[in-house]
């Protein structure tokens, strides 16, 4: 079989003939923050003005969680679906094979506009018709979590990450990528790994590994 490629360096490659979609297909890694953290604050205030301070944090949390589930879901059954037909498989390299290729490419690290944008939408009209007044705080947090996602997931390709918790959440996704990418779906956090029985063997190891006895001297 022959070997996987995978670049090691901050480089990218053209994926679109189309100057409009190439130069879309790029983005500044603080751009779903400058862009999407005043949203969270608006719409939090409007949640706190529609349900209050208790509702608002309750729902809000709801809503980061609710994210991470999403985060789960799209990157292991979507990113990482196996196409079998060529069409598939181009579509596929457009989405998420491409960032498998060349991981460190810092142009191509985040959700692109064109894809968050109508995807926020979606999911403000999804929460909107079903969850009545408490849809902006499910929303606040749902796009808090996204960004949260967002800006890890630069983090782990391209900063050092020095203390204990950021040192494993990159270790786990580093490993995603050169070890086993059919493990370790979730990028901001492993819950939902451990509810779908896809974390990696390395990680339930440490986790069984027993830890040092305090001595009583």
């Amino acid at each position: 079989m022959d070997a996987k490629f995978v670049s090691n360096r901050d480089e990218t490659i053209p994926l679109f003939r189309n100057p409009i979609l190439e130069y879309f297909s790029h983005i500044h890694p603080a751009t779903p923050i400058v862009v999407y953290l005043p949203v969270v604050v608006w719409v939090a205030y409007l949640a706190v003005v529609a349900t209050g301070w208790f509702a608002f944090a309750g729902m809000f949390v709801v809503g980061v969680l609710f994210w991470t589930l999403t985060e789960y879901t799209i990157h292991r059954w979507a990113f990482h679906k196996e196409p079998k037909t060529e069409t598939g498989k181009k579509l596929h390299f457009l989405v998420h094979g491409i960032h498998h290729d060349y991981p460190r490419d810092s142009t191509r690290l985040v959700m692109p506009l064109l894809v968050s944008v109508p995807l926020a939408v979606l999911f403000y009209f999804l929460f909107r018709y079903t969850l009545g007044d408490f849809h902006f705080a499910m929303f606040a947090g749902f796009v808090f979590g996204y960004v949260a996602y967002d800006s890890i997931h630069y983090a782990t390709h391209h900063f050092p990450m020095t203390n204990r918790v950021a040192r494993f959440v990159k270790e786990y996704h580093m490993k995603h990528h050169f070890v086993d990418e059919h493990t370790a779906y979730g990028v901001s956090n492993p819950l939902w790994d451990y509810v779908f029985n896809t974390v990696p063997e390395w990680a339930r190891k440490r986790r069984r590994k027993p830890q040092p006895q305090a001595s009583n001297r």
